[in-house]
């Protein structure tokens, strides 16, 4: 089985102290209607980028120990599919050597050529027949589920573990994947 895994609020926890509405707001674009993110500005981006050090992104060391067991077992394969645009790329990089997770999955995929979230994340899960993928952007999450009634997709949440959809469950922890 192949089974997908997005990296925000995953594996790396958001910085410290900022509302979820306003990370939403900063991510999803005026889409009238249809699923649309922004690809910010210059200055933006260096505000980005001072926010995802180390410092203010922490490792989720629940989730990441429990990926370790799992791909010490060997018996599905595991990718690491985000959509960080290219101008994180050097402290992405940085972030996945410092908690190792290079180690844990078969590969990674990061949107560096900046293509919208959710169609990179489509083209990758096609190109990988991905089986299971988990992510904590439902509207993404319900986008793809749409157009991949193959795969089990899961919304990571601390709040509800329930089914959504034919091919989309709510999940409070990682682990409700395999079951």
């Amino acid at each position: 089985m192949n089974v997908g895994f997005d990296l925000d609020r995953i594996f790396i926890s958001n910085p410290p102290y900022v509302p979820e509405k306003i990370i939403r707001w900063l991510h999803k674009g005026n889409s009238n209607g249809s699923l649309k993110y922004r690809i910010p500005g210059r200055l933006e981006q260096i505000v980005r980028i001072f926010s995802h050090y180390p410092l203010f992104r922490q490792p989720i060391k629940e989730n990441i120990e429990f990926m370790e067991k799992l791909a010490a077992e060997n018996n599905h394969t595991y990718y690491l599919i985000s959509s960080r645009f290219g101008f994180l790329k050097k402290i992405t990089e940085e972030l996945v050597q410092k908690y190792k997770l290079d180690k844990i999955f078969k590969s990674l995929h990061f949107n560096i050529i900046n293509e919208q979230p959710h169609l990179f994340k489509d083209k990758i899960i096609k190109k990988l027949k991905i089986d299971r993928y988990v992510d904590d952007d439902l509207f993404l999450l319900n986008f793809l589920a749409d157009k991949n009634y193959k795969t089990k997709f899961f919304w990571l949440n601390k709040k509800i573990s329930k089914t959504l959809g034919k091919n989309l469950f709510a999940i409070k922890h990682i682990s409700k994947i395999l079951k």
